[in-house]
């Protein structure tokens, strides 16, 4: 179920609320968590019930290793715990999103001949799983307690958060879940909440799923671009999942405040970064708070000299990479990242005005690190979102192009959006061989509005320094009303690929 539809709007989310808050006034704590996790359930299988058994399947097996877990008594048997939980988490992560990926290449590097199975990837499998590794880990190291079951259930489904994160801690969540003082109605929370939402909801609909129009089918022509079509098509991409991610993080938050249930924070104005190692502590933070907890620590951090802070800061970026698909074009999507991470740790170059911990050789100032930082993350993109390495290679080679196929008016050309519908039949009145020529002033208006959007304050931002007042109301309402109209050319989040 999408949170930009129309049942989860109209019927999911007013069902859930009012179940949970009538069965907590009645004091049916229990009961009020078992109806959440069930709603949460069904927000899960709404789009394919065989999902539903994958996700109960991993509940249920990381749960009884939870239960076998107060029965152990010496480091043999937290370190057997250990291993299960990581043969069953990442063994269940590899059947599903890596098997296919891991025999092709196989198969071609030894020419053998295993049978791919093509298995249909489970929605935010990425997701639950890191979550409940994260717990499986910490109780076999004795620093997680053993929940009830039903607590833990709600934990791993609280629908805000179980396709596209953020990804949830025990910690942060389980003494929420416990906290009576939640439970009751609070106003405030709720209109903070609405407010949050719908702003979240306004990025998708309004801005990410209309620049997909033309960034989708400059990929799937990538051998038609030139430089001028690749550059816009490229920062069109940039600017659709900055506003994908950033409206799905916007709504999970939202939605959680509803519930009185604070959600961290996952996304936080990435491209005002002046360096690439400020733009991954501003972008999917609880993914990188995972891999340095994890990984990255437990390899031995920086403690052990620059060359295996090195290896360690290159193997997080390139796990990183992994976990967002089973494809060469993440991994190298991810390298790159780790490359250009790791030479802002040297110590080389740092920015003018910075937080520099360590002493540099040369200074820049802070608008040409935002340059060369916007710069290399929109080149690096094109890893990210082209199907094979030979698309995004092909992509790098268009910039190089220069020449003019006429593509970028074509692309233009996608934007055939509702409202565009009036100025769109004016000029087919008056100037019927203009239209292309609209089309691509709106296309460049599109993008020099949400660059203006991305350098203002964040929606958490906005909400904590602007009272609820009639003006905000007013801009919220109009915000919902107009994504609601919009709801028909909604596609799904990007995330909900991994």
């Amino acid at each position: 179920m999408l949170f930009n539809s129309y049942i989860f709007i109209f019927l999911f989310l007013p069902l859930t609320l009012a179940g949970w808050y009538l069965l907590n006034r009645l004091k049916a704590w229990e009961g009020a968590k078992v109806f959440l996790a069930g709603m949460s359930l069904w927000f899960y299988g709404y789009f394919n019930v065989y999902y539903l058994a994958i996700i109960v399947a991993s509940i249920l097996g990381n749960y009884l290793l939870s239960c076998l877990m107060k029965f152990s008594r010496t480091r043999f048997t937290a370190r057997l715990g250990l291993l299960c939980g990581l043969l069953l988490n990442l063994g269940f992560l590899f059947y599903f999103k890596y098997y296919d990926f891991f025999f092709e290449n196989i198969n071609l590097i030894f020419r053998a001949n295993f049978t791919l199975k093509h298995i249909l990837l489970p929605l935010g499998i990425s997701f639950f799983t890191f979550q409940q590794l994260s717990f499986i880990i910490d109780r076999c190291t004795g620093r997680a307690e053993h929940y009830s079951f039903i607590n833990y259930v709600t934990f791993v489904t609280f629908f805000p958060q179980l396709i596209a994160g953020p990804i949830v801690t025990y910690r942060e969540m389980m003494p929420q879940f416990e906290d009576k003082g939640r439970r009751s109605f609070q106003p405030d929370n709720f209109a903070k909440g609405i407010v949050i939402f719908t702003i979240g909801l306004g990025k998708k609909v309004l801005l990410a799923d209309v620049l997909a129009l033309p960034v989708n089918f400059g990929f799937e022509q990538t051998a038609f671009l030139d430089t001028t079509s690749t550059l816009l098509v490229i920062l069109a991409y940039t600017l659709e999942i900055y506003f994908d991610f950033s409206g799905y993080s916007d709504m999970a938050i939202g939605l959680g405040k509803m519930f009185n249930i604070e959600l961290p924070v996952n996304f936080n104005s990435p491209y005002k970064a002046c360096s690439v190692k400020g733009l991954w502590q501003r972008w999917h933070m609880t993914l990188s708070r995972f891999f340095i907890q994890y990984v990255y620590i437990p390899l031995g951090g920086s403690r052990k000299g620059k060359v295996r802070t090195v290896v360690n800061t290159f193997l997080v970026f390139f796990l990183s990479g992994l976990w967002h698909g089973a494809n060469w074009t993440y991994i190298a999507w991810g390298t790159m990242q780790g490359l250009l991470v790791i030479w802002d740790n040297l110590g080389i170059v740092g920015v003018k005005g910075s937080d520099m911990k360590k002493p540099v050789r040369f200074t820049i100032p802070k608008w040409l690190g935002w340059i060369f930082t916007f710069g290399f993350f929109n080149l690096s993109l094109f890893f990210f979102r082209s199907d094979s390495m030979a698309g995004a290679f092909l992509m790098f080679r268009n910039i190089f192009a220069f020449k003019d196929t006429g593509y970028i008016y074509k692309i233009a050309a996608k934007l055939d959006v509702p409202e565009f519908y009036l100025v769109k039949q004016a000029v087919n009145l008056m100037a019927p061989d203009r239209l292309k020529y609209a089309y691509l002033l709106a296309f460049i208006l599109l993008l020099f509005v949400s660059g203006f959007i991305v350098t203002r304050k964040n929606t958490l931002e906005i909400v904590r320094e602007h009272p609820l007042n009639g003006r905000l109301c007013a801009f919220v309402t109009v915000i919902f009303v107009w994504s609601v109209i919009s709801f028909s050319q909604v596609s799904t989040f990007i995330y909900f690929n991994f």
